[in-house]
């Protein structure tokens, strides 16, 4: 007779798109992924915070075309290098994560989870849900809902925060 697995057993996964940003590898749950695309064309945007690059067009949907390395207070983009789009959706709307480069779909290990390192940057880990720890290599899991919130750099819920307690 064959023992049947419980539910419990089996080890938690989850599956994460990732892509890179200044070198950085991220990743976020592919169940909020609508898409991945090449570069798309941007309207600019009068008076947008300076992570928005823009509005792109999805076949007649109107996404707002975030800058990841700017929300995230990392190094401008090389004016010669076009943005790939992760077109997420949050609780507020369908954006789209201008990033550097796409990486693939995989699974990780729940097990592998931990909090983001205290000794990060501030503003990137404000960004982060935690991080998975791949054999030689550390996958940073973005909170898109975090980097959507146009409030300027990530973060800066927490520094107005501390700076009202003083």
């Amino acid at each position: 007779m064959i023992a049947s697995r419980d539910a419990s057993d089996a080890p938690a996964t989850r599956q994460l798109c990732t892509f890179f940003v200044d070198g950085l590898l991220f990743g976020v749950d592919v169940v909020n992924v609508q898409e991945v695309l090449r570069h798309q064309a941007t309207t600019p945007v009068p008076l947008a915070p300076a992570a928005v690059r823009g509005l792109i067009n999805l076949r007649g949907q109107i996404v707002t075309a975030i800058d990841v390395r700017a929300r995230l207070g990392l190094r401008p983009r090389r004016t010669e290098d076009s943005p790939m789009n992760v077109v997420a959706t949050t609780r507020d709307g369908t954006v789209s994560l201008l990033v550097d480069e796409i990486g693939d779909v995989i699974e990780v290990h729940e097990r592998t989870f931990e909090r983001a390192p205290a000794a990060m940057n501030v503003t990137l880990r404000a960004a982060l849900l935690g991080v998975f720890d791949l054999e030689g290599r550390i996958l940073l899991l973005l909170d898109a809902e975090e980097v959507a919130a146009l409030g300027g750099t990530c973060g800066s819920r927490v520094n107005e925060t501390s700076t009202r307690e003083r």
